[in-house]
């Protein structure tokens, strides 16, 4: 139990830490009474802003986009047996990417029709994939991950032809901004736009949690068991599609989390995913928004979340290597 508290506490307490720290400082008491909805003459109007209208939605909205692409990177890794395997493998990272490319070059900018667009094209991106991995009526697990190689291949291809063409005055620099990735702009309205697809998309590996254990072992275990390995396969990608592209759509492109925060739910809990899962989703939350604390806090400007997720994740990478020597799948 109190384990579980824990993971339920780590996230809400890292949220409102987001609130009273950055280079417009507020005091704790000041932070509560602002909460409370208090009114006072030492609270100004800034300060209300300030957490209600900038940090209390980027702060939420981090929490939930961490926890989105921590789930679907640890369910997929299980789902394909494969410790490379993030929430993006089946190219809907690359495939929203495009989507928003697209939507700000054609609508000169970044506004609601970026959402949609990136969204589209993400759902786009797996269904691709799944088309491409089918073979006689069967989709084996190798050709999911080729066909998501595949398809990120030519996504990728595309953003790059986006950028050749995009206005370098106006577009571009819009462009590169979002693919970096960003909670800069969030608020509860665009939150909205796609809590439902990131709700059902969470909501659905949590249910699915213990099949993955099932899935894990390999198809021909999965069916002597009476496992029925497409219909099961076939949801957790719905699943994690739907929350991967969710969050990709309103943060841009953040890699590492569902790479990295799967592996430290390991190290801490083991590899049972009805354990798992939760645990990478209460840590995706918190270091997500840990990140968007540094990286609003530590320079005078505002660090692209991708880049500090990479700096971080990548050294951390390669100290599990070596810690489990490659062991453990």
């Amino acid at each position: 139990k109190v384990f579980y508290a824990i993971l339920i506490i780590l996230p809400l307490a890292i949220v409102f830490t987001a609130l009273f720290i950055g280079r417009y400082p507020l005091s704790i008491g000041k932070v509560l009474s602002i909460l409370a909805m208090r009114s006072s003459d030492s609270i100004t109007d800034i300060e209300n802003a300030v957490v209600w209208d900038v940090r209390l939605p980027r702060a939420v909205t981090g929490a939930i986009i961490g926890a989105a692409l921590a789930a679907s990177g640890a369910a997929l890794q299980g789902v394909f047996k494969n410790p490379l395997v993030d929430s993006g493998i089946l190219g809907v990272s690359s495939g929203a990417g495009f989507g928003a490319v697209f939507a700000i070059i054609l609508f000169n900018g970044l506004n609601a029709f970026t959402f949609m667009f990136a969204f589209a094209f993400g759902i786009l991106a797996v269904l691709l994939s799944v088309w491409i991995a089918k073979v006689h009526d069967r989709t084996p697990s190798i050709m999911l991950v080729l066909g998501g190689v595949i398809v990120s291949s030519v996504f990728s291809a595309l953003i790059s032809l986006g950028k050749y063409v995009a206005d370098p005055y106006n577009e571009l620099p819009a462009i590169t901004f979002w693919l970096m990735g960003s909670l800069a702009n969030s608020n509860f309205k665009e939150l909205g736009l796609v809590i439902l697809p990131i709700g059902i998309g969470i909501i659905g590996i949590f249910l699915l949690r213990w099949r993955v254990n099932v899935l894990s072992l390999g198809e021909r275990d999965a069916k002597t068991l009476g496992i029925d390995l497409n219909a099961n396969r076939g949801a957790l990608i719905l699943f994690t599609t739907l929350a991967t592209a969710g969050s990709v759509c309103i943060s841009g492109t953040i890699g590492w989390i569902g790479l990295i925060i799967p592996h430290v739910g390991r190290m801490i809990v083991g590899n049972d995913n009805k354990i798992l899962i939760p645990v990478s989703m209460s840590l995706g939350a918190f270091f997500m928004v840990f990140i968007d604390i540094l990286s609003r806090s530590i320079t005078s400007g505002e660090i692209p979340l991708g880049i500090l997720t990479a700096i971080t994740g990548a050294p951390f990478y390669v100290y599990i290597l070596k810690k489990t020597k490659g062991g453990g799948w």
